[in-house]
Protein backbone atom coordinates (compact mmCIF):
# COMPACT_ATOMS: atom_id res chain seq x y z
CA UNK A 1 0.00 0.00 0.00
CA UNK A 2 1.14 3.68 -0.67
CA UNK A 3 -0.39 7.05 0.24
CA UNK A 4 0.32 10.30 -1.65
CA UNK A 5 0.47 13.04 1.00
CA UNK A 6 -1.37 16.35 -0.10
CA UNK A 7 2.17 18.09 -0.17
CA UNK A 8 2.90 16.24 -3.34
CA UNK A 9 0.10 18.42 -5.16
CA UNK A 10 -0.20 19.25 -8.52
CA UNK A 11 -3.49 21.06 -9.49
CA UNK A 12 -4.93 21.27 -6.04
CA UNK A 13 -6.59 17.90 -5.35
CA UNK A 14 -4.69 15.71 -7.36
CA UNK A 15 -0.89 14.12 -6.97
CA UNK A 16 1.67 15.85 -9.13
CA UNK A 17 2.14 14.47 -12.35
CA UNK A 18 6.58 13.86 -12.44
CA UNK A 19 5.89 12.89 -8.30
CA UNK A 20 3.73 10.71 -8.91
CA UNK A 21 5.21 9.04 -12.18
CA UNK A 22 8.51 8.97 -10.47
CA UNK A 23 6.74 7.35 -7.38
CA UNK A 24 5.96 4.61 -10.25
CA UNK A 25 9.05 4.46 -11.73
CA UNK A 26 10.72 3.45 -8.77
CA UNK A 27 9.19 -0.16 -8.55
CA UNK A 28 10.51 -0.60 -11.59
CA UNK A 29 13.70 -3.03 -11.49
CA UNK A 30 17.00 -1.77 -13.64
CA UNK A 31 18.73 1.38 -14.08
CA UNK A 32 17.85 2.81 -17.44
CA UNK A 33 15.15 5.20 -18.49
CA UNK A 34 11.49 4.54 -17.33
CA UNK A 35 7.98 5.24 -18.98
CA UNK A 36 5.58 6.31 -16.55
CA UNK A 37 1.83 6.94 -17.84
CA UNK A 38 -0.31 8.59 -15.74
CA UNK A 39 -4.68 7.30 -16.85
CA UNK A 40 -6.77 9.51 -13.44
CA UNK A 41 -5.84 11.98 -11.89
CA UNK A 42 -3.68 11.31 -8.66
CA UNK A 43 -5.78 11.13 -5.72
CA UNK A 44 -4.44 12.29 -2.30
CA UNK A 45 -4.21 11.15 1.05
CA UNK A 46 -5.84 7.78 0.08
CA UNK A 47 -4.64 4.36 0.34
CA UNK A 48 -3.51 3.09 -2.91
CA UNK A 49 -2.01 -0.52 -4.26
CA UNK A 50 0.53 -2.08 -6.51
CA UNK A 51 -0.19 -4.57 -8.73
CA UNK A 52 2.98 -5.95 -10.42
CA UNK A 53 3.98 -8.22 -13.88
CA UNK A 54 6.86 -9.48 -15.54
CA UNK A 55 7.12 -5.95 -17.20
CA UNK A 56 4.92 -3.24 -15.97
CA UNK A 57 4.04 -1.72 -12.42
CA UNK A 58 0.48 -0.28 -11.71
CA UNK A 59 -0.77 1.69 -9.36
CA UNK A 60 -4.42 1.16 -8.21
CA UNK A 61 -7.41 3.00 -6.44
CA UNK A 62 -9.26 0.75 -4.03
CA UNK A 63 -11.58 -0.13 -6.65
CA UNK A 64 -8.85 -1.08 -8.73
CA UNK A 65 -8.97 1.43 -11.23
CA UNK A 66 -5.55 2.34 -13.06
CA UNK A 67 -3.54 5.20 -11.65
CA UNK A 68 -0.74 4.99 -13.96
CA UNK A 69 1.78 2.37 -15.16
CA UNK A 70 5.08 2.18 -15.65
CA UNK A 71 8.17 0.07 -17.31
CA UNK A 72 11.24 0.18 -18.93
CA UNK A 73 11.54 2.52 -21.76
CA UNK A 74 14.01 4.44 -24.13
CA UNK A 75 14.61 7.88 -25.31
CA UNK A 76 13.71 9.55 -29.12
CA UNK A 77 15.07 12.99 -28.50
CA UNK A 78 18.59 14.33 -27.43
CA UNK A 79 18.53 16.25 -23.76
CA UNK A 80 17.95 19.95 -24.21
CA UNK A 81 21.73 21.79 -24.08
CA UNK A 82 22.92 22.95 -20.78
CA UNK A 83 22.31 26.76 -19.83
CA UNK A 84 24.35 29.29 -18.38
CA UNK A 85 24.35 30.45 -15.02
CA UNK A 86 23.34 33.57 -16.66
CA UNK A 87 20.62 32.16 -18.80
CA UNK A 88 19.43 30.31 -15.69
CA UNK A 89 19.14 33.14 -14.21
CA UNK A 90 17.30 35.20 -16.96
CA UNK A 91 14.77 32.65 -17.03
CA UNK A 92 14.17 32.31 -13.37
CA UNK A 93 13.56 36.44 -13.43
CA UNK A 94 11.24 36.03 -16.87
CA UNK A 95 8.73 33.05 -15.02
CA UNK A 96 5.72 33.47 -16.03
CA UNK A 97 3.96 31.98 -13.06
CA UNK A 98 5.41 34.97 -11.40
CA UNK A 99 2.35 36.90 -13.03
CA UNK A 100 -0.04 33.87 -14.01
CA UNK A 101 -0.16 30.61 -12.75
CA UNK A 102 -2.78 27.66 -12.75
CA UNK A 103 -1.52 26.20 -10.47
CA UNK A 104 0.48 28.14 -7.98
CA UNK A 105 0.12 25.44 -5.06
CA UNK A 106 1.70 23.19 -7.49
CA UNK A 107 5.00 21.29 -5.31
CA UNK A 108 7.38 21.81 -8.18
CA UNK A 109 6.35 25.29 -9.58
CA UNK A 110 3.88 26.91 -7.37
CA UNK A 111 4.57 30.34 -6.12
CA UNK A 112 2.46 29.58 -2.99
CA UNK A 113 4.87 27.16 -1.29
CA UNK A 114 7.31 27.93 1.21
CA UNK A 115 11.19 26.76 1.30
CA UNK A 116 11.34 23.13 1.94
CA UNK A 117 7.95 22.64 1.56
CA UNK A 118 7.79 22.92 -2.00
CA UNK A 119 10.79 22.61 -4.45
CA UNK A 120 10.03 26.34 -6.04
CA UNK A 121 11.78 25.96 -9.30
CA UNK A 122 11.06 28.50 -11.28
CA UNK A 123 12.05 28.48 -15.05
CA UNK A 124 11.30 31.43 -17.67
CA UNK A 125 12.34 31.45 -21.40
CA UNK A 126 15.33 31.73 -22.62
CA UNK A 127 17.37 31.68 -26.23
CA UNK A 128 16.67 29.01 -28.37
CA UNK A 129 13.06 27.93 -27.43
CA UNK A 130 14.41 27.00 -23.64
CA UNK A 131 13.07 27.46 -20.53
CA UNK A 132 15.57 27.80 -17.45
CA UNK A 133 16.32 28.38 -13.98
CA UNK A 134 18.66 27.46 -11.58
CA UNK A 135 17.55 25.30 -8.46
CA UNK A 136 18.96 24.46 -4.97
CA UNK A 137 17.21 21.74 -3.37
CA UNK A 138 16.45 22.06 0.34
CA UNK A 139 17.40 19.81 3.12
CA UNK A 140 14.20 18.58 3.85
CA UNK A 141 14.03 16.53 0.34
CA UNK A 142 17.03 14.12 0.89
CA UNK A 143 17.14 11.01 1.93
CA UNK A 144 19.55 9.31 4.86
CA UNK A 145 22.09 9.92 2.69
CA UNK A 146 22.09 13.22 1.83
CA UNK A 147 20.80 12.99 -1.51
CA UNK A 148 17.45 14.05 -3.08
CA UNK A 149 15.11 11.34 -2.76
CA UNK A 150 13.98 9.73 -6.52
CA UNK A 151 10.78 11.03 -6.86
CA UNK A 152 11.40 14.27 -6.01
CA UNK A 153 13.82 14.45 -8.64
CA UNK A 154 10.97 13.14 -11.27
CA UNK A 155 9.04 16.10 -9.86
CA UNK A 156 12.38 18.70 -10.31
CA UNK A 157 12.28 17.27 -14.21
CA UNK A 158 8.76 17.69 -14.66
CA UNK A 159 7.49 21.13 -14.78
CA UNK A 160 10.07 23.04 -16.61
CA UNK A 161 8.86 21.37 -19.80
CA UNK A 162 5.26 22.10 -18.79
CA UNK A 163 6.63 25.77 -18.57
CA UNK A 164 8.37 25.42 -22.30
CA UNK A 165 4.73 24.75 -23.48
CA UNK A 166 3.55 27.87 -21.43
CA UNK A 167 1.02 27.10 -19.02
CA UNK A 168 0.05 31.11 -19.30
CA UNK A 169 -1.15 30.23 -23.07
CA UNK A 170 -3.30 26.71 -22.07
CA UNK A 171 -3.39 24.52 -18.73
CA UNK A 172 -2.01 21.12 -19.60
CA UNK A 173 -1.43 18.10 -16.92
CA UNK A 174 1.45 15.58 -17.56
CA UNK A 175 0.04 12.30 -19.37
CA UNK A 176 2.63 10.72 -20.07
CA UNK A 177 7.09 11.26 -18.76
CA UNK A 178 10.01 9.13 -19.44
CA UNK A 179 13.08 9.87 -17.33
CA UNK A 180 16.30 8.69 -15.86
CA UNK A 181 18.20 9.87 -12.95
CA UNK A 182 22.40 9.59 -13.39
CA UNK A 183 22.96 10.92 -10.45
CA UNK A 184 20.70 12.30 -7.41
CA UNK A 185 22.59 15.39 -6.01
CA UNK A 186 23.09 16.28 -2.50
CA UNK A 187 20.97 18.42 -0.69
CA UNK A 188 22.59 22.56 -1.17
CA UNK A 189 24.23 21.52 -4.20
CA UNK A 190 23.04 23.96 -7.09
CA UNK A 191 21.74 22.90 -9.92
CA UNK A 192 20.62 24.81 -13.35
CA UNK A 193 17.29 23.17 -14.85
CA UNK A 194 16.19 23.64 -18.75
CA UNK A 195 13.01 22.55 -20.85
CA UNK A 196 12.80 22.67 -24.38
CA UNK A 197 9.50 22.18 -26.30
CA UNK A 198 9.44 19.83 -29.37
CA UNK A 199 6.36 19.57 -30.56
CA UNK A 200 2.72 20.43 -30.51
CA UNK A 201 -0.53 17.96 -31.90
CA UNK A 202 -3.66 18.82 -31.06
CA UNK A 203 -4.14 18.74 -27.13
CA UNK A 204 -0.77 16.92 -26.93
CA UNK A 205 2.55 18.61 -26.11
CA UNK A 206 5.98 17.12 -26.26
CA UNK A 207 8.75 18.67 -24.20
CA UNK A 208 11.85 17.57 -22.84
CA UNK A 209 13.54 18.69 -19.69
CA UNK A 210 17.42 18.03 -18.49
CA UNK A 211 18.65 18.93 -14.91
CA UNK A 212 22.56 19.54 -14.62
CA UNK A 213 25.01 20.53 -12.57
CA UNK A 214 26.57 24.39 -12.69
CA UNK A 215 29.77 22.40 -14.37
CA UNK A 216 27.26 20.70 -16.69
CA UNK A 217 27.04 17.42 -15.98
CA UNK A 218 23.93 15.74 -16.48
CA UNK A 219 22.36 14.59 -13.38
CA UNK A 220 18.98 13.95 -14.88
CA UNK A 221 16.56 13.87 -18.10
CA UNK A 222 12.93 13.20 -19.26
CA UNK A 223 10.48 13.35 -22.17
CA UNK A 224 6.85 14.29 -21.47
CA UNK A 225 3.69 14.31 -22.97
CA UNK A 226 1.29 16.96 -22.10
CA UNK A 227 -2.41 16.86 -22.16
CA UNK A 228 -4.42 20.31 -22.65
CA UNK A 229 -7.12 20.21 -20.26
CA UNK A 230 -10.28 22.34 -18.87
CA UNK A 231 -9.62 23.20 -15.67
CA UNK A 232 -13.60 23.85 -14.88
CA UNK A 233 -13.64 19.51 -15.85
CA UNK A 234 -11.04 18.43 -14.20
CA UNK A 235 -10.71 16.73 -11.04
Amino acid sequence: MVTIPTQFNGPAHSGNGGYVAGLIAEQVDGTGPVTSTLRLPPPLDTPLSWERDADEVRLLTAGGAVIGEAAAGSFTREAPMVPTLEQAQAGLAAYPGFKHHPFDHCFTCGTQRGEGDGLRLFTGPIEGDRTAGPWTPHESFAGEDGTIDEPIMWAALDCPGGWSADFTKQTMVLGRMTAQVLRRPRAGEPCLSVGHLDSRNGRKFLTDTALYTEAGELLGRAEQVWIEIDVANFS
